[in-house]
């Protein structure tokens, strides 16, 4: 049989170990736990290619400012001879083909001439202005447009403009052109280099568009007199160039 020793000692030493262990607890916390810091950095590499499109379009559209400059004594007397030779030039440019709707005044004005040599304001008239727009669609008559305008009594040309009307289309094709190239470029690259393309992740564009729009250098010979003493009018059309560039980011996988 045990003794009475033998009996107490183990759960004397349950007690013990269980003082020592809350001890060690409250001193330095659970020993069992841990904790791990993990950054994770996402970093994706890309790969950028450009290309280009170019379209060498004829002008369609042409727009014409044709003037007309009067002087006389009272407005009523200018107002009349501006509105006499604005109806002359009118009458002309119809009997040439060009519609109604493609006449447009853009502007009129009429200021009084003073004299002051008597060292007081005196008017001594009125100078009258005014101006007609025509769009020209069919621009085998740009010169004819002109030359009857000048004809019929107009002294002024100004701002002879080329332009091109369907730009969307011209410019669609030039940016598939300007994508395919820019895809090609890409593809031989990354052969090249042994890496592989992913998703297209950016794109840009930019276009010439501002400068489609030519003016073209006039000056008017002769004013005022007889079409059959001053040169016929050769304006030349040439060409246009629509021109696309486009930049492709490449995901790289």
């Amino acid at each position: 049989m045990k003794t009475y020793l033998e009996k107490i000692i183990p759960a004397f030493l349950v007690v013990i170990f269980f003082f020592l262990a809350a001890s060690l607890y409250s001193k330095f916390g659970n020993p069992l736990s841990f904790s791990v810091n993990s950054n994770v950095t996402n970093k994706m590499d890309t790969f950028t290619v450009t290309g280009e499109g170019n379209i060498s379009i004829k002008p369609d559209v042409a727009y014409v400012s044709v003037g007309i400059q009067k002087n006389a004594a009272t407005v009523k007397q200018v107002q009349t001879q501006i509105n006499e030779v604005t109806n002359k030039i009118i009458a002309g440019l119809k009997t040439i083909g060009i519609d109604n709707k493609n006449i447009q005044t853009e502007n009129y004005s009429i200021n009084p001439n003073y004299d002051w040599s008597s060292g007081t304001q005196k008017i001594t008239g009125y100078t009258a202005n005014s101006q007609l727009k025509v769009k020209i669609t069919d621009l085998d008559k740009i010169n004819e447009v002109i030359d009857s305008a000048t004809t019929n009594g107009a002294n002024q040309v100004n701002n002879i403009t080329l332009d091109v009307e369907d730009r969307d289309t011209a410019e669609e094709s030039a940016r598939k052109d300007a994508v395919a190239q820019a895809t090609k470029k890409a593809e031989a690259a990354a052969k090249a280099a042994g890496f592989k393309l992913g998703k297209i992740i950016s794109y840009s564009e930019y276009s010439n568009e501002s400068n489609m729009i030519r003016p073209v250098a006039y000056s008017l010979k002769g004013a005022g007199i007889a079409t059959d003493q001053a040169a016929n009018t050769n304006v030349q059309t040439g060409s246009e160039e629509v021109k696309i560039t486009v930049n492709l980011s490449y995901q790289i996988n």
